[in-house]
């Protein structure tokens, strides 16, 4: 392949995105040729150059692998976890190294996309990239038209208002609610926090779909390969 920058490098042999891959490099977590290298920019002969990432050696995978899994609860999103909980990796039984596009919090379940094409997952998880998400949510407490609207209209969470969301009523059974709610954001634990700022617990909460891609008849702890069609979606540029 010739000369390529060090971040670009690591993040086309699927071990992190481009901007984690910077991180790595400034932290000092990586050689080339047995040498720390810690200045962004570097150029590494891919044909010749030996790249490790905390000592182990890394290769171009020439298969881009796209996976869509329904995380169970109880699993975390990042790769390794400090407190040894379970990853979603423990479920995904390949040889390629694959990580998370974005995270599901420890308790939330549902769709999950996981890949290793770092370009693709720097570029769904910036902040200009609007997909829609859309959560299956049961509350405490009967939900309102009122609270609904609020949800709809964008509600103050923390530091920051809410874009305005797509919300539904589903049903009312009982002391709980059901909703369908779409965000096009992505902020730490926001469907939470949002139907906590209405005044309403979350029991229960499951991502269905992000944009086009769903979870169709995937069973929880189950995964699949993206079909061409949805990886084009990720691809272009869809808005939901």
């Amino acid at each position: 392949m010739g000369e390529e920058r060090l971040q670009k490098y690591i993040a086309h042999c699927g071990i992190s995105s481009r901007r984690k891959a910077e991180e790595l490099i400034k932290n000092g977590n990586v050689k080339v040729n047995g040498i720390v290298i810690t200045e962004l920019g570097t150029k590494v002969d891919t044909d010749k150059d030996i790249v490790s990432v905390d000592d182990n050696s890394i290769s171009e995978s020439n298969k881009l692998i796209y996976i869509k899994l329904y995380k169970p609860e109880g699993y975390v999103t990042t790769v390794k976890d400090q407190f040894n909980r379970k990853t979603v990796l423990d479920l995904i039984d390949i040889k390629e190294r694959i990580y998370p596009i974005g995270r599901l919090d420890y308790n939330t379940s549902g769709l999950l996309l996981l890949t290793n094409d770092g370009d693709l997952a720097n570029k769904l998880m910036h902040p200009k990239y609007h997909i829609f998400k859309t959560y299956v949510a049961e509350v405490d407490g009967y939900i309102s038209d009122e609270a609904i609207n609020k949800l709809k209209n964008g509600v103050n969470v923390e530091d920051y208002k809410t874009a305005p969301s797509k919300v539904k009523l589903i049903n009312h059974s009982g002391n709980t609610s059901t909703i369908e709610i779409s965000i096009s954001e992505g902020k730490n634990r926001q469907v939470r926090k949002m139907l906590d700022a209405v005044g309403h617990n979350v029991r229960m909460l499951k991502r269905i779909s992000l944009g086009k891609i769903v979870l169709d008849n995937l069973k929880p702890g189950s995964w699949t390969y993206l079909k061409k069609e949805e990886i084009k979606f990720l691809k272009g540029n869809h808005e939901g």
